[in-house]
């Protein structure tokens, strides 16, 4: 059955998609980060099914004239720079052969982020892209969430099979970076019902966050939260909300969490932080010998015997960092940090501008939040593999084109859009919503 509804919602996207592309980037999306398709057991598990959806793109791009340049702002700029240079190390690489899957997968993800920047372009897209990035996250928060609260924090949660975020590590951090994204939703909904549920939602997150066990995660969201009390307005009030979340959770988890989390602050006795730390010692030498990098795997012997203080340590870097660093050389990760800082500054310009007339206020939200989960991921990525992911590229793209939505002052030129549960794009047109939000 889940088979059936997964393919059937492919299918019906992609025929979409030949008219309206950005419907085709909403089904791409929600494959990519979510992965559906693992979570069935028949054919739809291995079914090309990210292909589908990124060919009726290709198809609806070349028919549609609503697409506009890509490289609409730095970030973007940067971003394909860092493309560029990912092919010249993946070439120069030790392996280029061996690398090659891993080149195919990336390089797949960021030309679709591409596409996106050149068919997305208004607030209901906007919306959308939000409503899919959060919710692929959310829903599978909701059921980590639910297990952890059911079996008392003991067991690990997973991610999605064969993704990016498999790894509980990796999953927890997606999950910490999706609940400022689902805070943002729910500044703009007025339901009162709605709310609560996302309230619900993202308390769900940050449980399954806890119950993958991941000390990265646990650095990530502490991160994220001395953030959002540093940047708000009043820091008692959301200081006593920080603390009223946070010490039931915690008090919640089981002893052996509690350990975990302890040896933080023993790393010299845990094999996987000196693992890691003997990664990113051969990540940091090998690229003073390799100008463009080793290619898309740097956790090789011959590396490690050679680059690092702990040769027998042979590990994956588990650091955003690192991992660029030891995949691309000095040049790739000056490019990667190139593309979230002025990210960053972008979402301050709309921090700053969020004042600018009524029907931009949202704008503002949405770069505070945005801020919020990029703050995240620069802490929690320290510790953890997750520099191709999509969701901080898409983060990205929503920035990007939230700042040219205000630069053309859209608001005098589009349809009423007024987001909710009720007007989901792609449900009803635009100028059926009525205004609010």
């Amino acid at each position: 059955m889940r088979d059936i509804i997964v393919i059937a919602i492919v299918m019906a996207g992609s025929l979409a998609a030949l008219r309206r592309p950005w419907i085709g980037i909403m089904l791409w999306t929600w494959l990519s980060i979510m992965n559906p398709h693992r979570y069935t057991w028949g054919i739809a598990y291995g079914a090309p099914l990210a292909a589908v959806a990124a060919v009726s793109v290709l198809l609806g791009l070349l028919m549609t004239r609503e697409r506009e340049s890509p490289f609409k702002a730095s970030p973007v700029t940067w971003f394909g720079l860092f493309m560029v240079w990912m092919t010249l190390s993946w070439l120069a690489g030790i392996d280029p052969e061996g690398d090659y899957e891993q080149w195919k997968k990336v390089m797949k993800i960021d030309i679709m982020i591409i596409v996106a920047l050149m068919v997305l372009h208004s607030k209901q897209h906007i919306y959308a892209l939000m409503w899919v990035c959060a919710g692929s996250l959310a829903i599978l928060g909701i059921k980590g969430g639910i297990f952890t609260v059911l079996s008392g924090g003991v067991h690990r949660v997973w991610g999605p099979p064969g993704s990016f975020i498999e790894d509980n590590n990796e999953f927890a951090l997606a999950l910490v970076m999706t609940i400022p994204l689902l805070r943002f939703l729910q500044l703009q909904l007025r339901n009162a019902l709605a709310r609560h549920a996302l309230t619900g939602t993202m308390l769900l997150c940050a449980a399954s966050a806890l119950g993958s066990q991941s000390r990265g995660a646990l650095l990530a969201i502490s991160g994220m939260l001395v953030f959002l009390w540093w940047n708000g307005k009043n820091k008692l009030g959301i200081g006593l909300l920080i603390m009223l979340v946070a010490i039931p959770l915690l008090m919640f988890m089981p002893d052996s969490w509690m350990e975990r989390m302890a040896t933080i602050g023993t790393y010299e006795a845990d094999r996987s932080a000196l693992g890691r730390i003997s990664a990113w010692w051969s990540a940091w030498n090998s690229a003073f010998h390799y100008p463009f990098g080793v290619g898309f795997n740097s956790a090789r012997p011959e590396l490690f015997a050679l680059y690092s203080p702990y040769p027998d340590f042979v590990h994956a870097a588990h650091s955003i960092y690192f991992q660029v660093l030891g995949n691309h050389g000095f040049v790739g990760l000056l490019l990667f940090l190139a593309i979230f800082v002025t990210t960053w500054r972008s979402a301050g310009w709309l921090r700053k501008h969020k004042s600018l007339v009524p029907e931009a206020r949202w704008c503002g939200d949405l770069g505070s939040m945005c801020q919020v989960a990029l703050a995240g991921y620069a802490v929690g990525g320290a510790f953890l593999s997750l520099a191709y992911f999509d969701l901080p590229y898409n983060i990205m793209v929503m920035i990007v084109i939230t700042r040219i939505w205000v630069e053309k002052r859209s608001w005098l030129t589009e349809p009423v859009y007024a987001p909710g549960w009720k007007t989901i794009p792609g449900l009803v047109k635009p100028a059926e919503a009525t205004k609010g939000a």
